[in-house]
């Protein structure tokens, strides 16, 4: 029995990396980043459910990872491709592209598939960003987000926390405790994309042209992750 166990444990794990990371084609990419632009444009464009204004004026980066997966069968596993844009100088940079993976363990059966937000609300967590690996909860700290657009600021939040993190799950949008996930680079992605191989930090700080299939997603970021007047 316990070897069973161990090989469906196994199995799990191996679907999960093998479907979550695989190589992906420049039209997957470009529906990804259109994907992403609308989970901005649907939860900025209702106020009691929206990032508020506060968060919105301190953004640095903005990541998005939307479809995020988690599947479990005695071992849970957890995997996500999203796109990340950065405040610059110039406006909001080109997009690089991330994954993000995880897993609990415990006895559980089911799935679910959730968008994320993961907003930098400071340079440490710009800094984190610009890694190519890091842990969220380890390599940056981070904090459930709170929600609505007039929600009242919370200095601490933004001076302990480099991170606030969201999910919408079936039209319900919240923060949410992301600690212990892994965010890396999407090299694959990149090379699809860009078509070759750029260093994260070159493209996040704004040393890069979006290319047209970007446009909307980073005029979506812009427009919604204004700074205040």
């Amino acid at each position: 029995m316990k070897k069973l166990i161990l090989t469906v444990c196994a199995c799990v794990l191996t679907l999960t990396t093998s479907q979550g990371f695989a190589a992906d084609s420049k039209a997957t990419i470009d529906g990804r980043l259109d994907a992403a632009g609308r989970v901005i444009q649907e939860i900025q464009s209702v106020p009691a459910k929206a990032i508020p204004d506060w968060i919105v004026s301190k953004a640095t980066c903005v990541a998005v990872i939307p479809g995020y997966k988690k599947a479990a069968f005695i071992v849970g596993g957890s995997y996500g491709q999203g796109v990340v844009t950065c405040r610059t100088a110039r406006g909001w940079s080109a997009p690089a592209f991330i994954q993000l993976e995880g897993g609990s363990w415990g006895l559980q059966i089911g799935g679910q598939s959730t968008d994320l937000i993961l907003v930098a609300v400071n340079q440490k967590g710009l800094q984190d960003l610009l890694h190519s690996k890091f842990k969220i909860g380890a390599g940056a700290s981070a904090a459930a987000g709170p929600v609505g657009r007039n929600a009242q600021a919370d200095t601490n939040l933004t001076l302990h926390s480099e991170l606030l993190t969201y999910s919408r799950s079936r039209g319900v949008f919240a923060g949410i405790d992301l600690n212990g996930t892994v965010v890396h680079q999407n090299t694959d992605d990149t090379r699809a994309f860009y078509g070759h191989d750029i260093p994260f930090q070159q493209i996040l700080d704004g040393h890069v042209a979006a290319p047209p299939a970007a446009h909307r997603f980073v005029s979506d970021a812009s427009r919604y992750f204004r700074a205040m007047k």
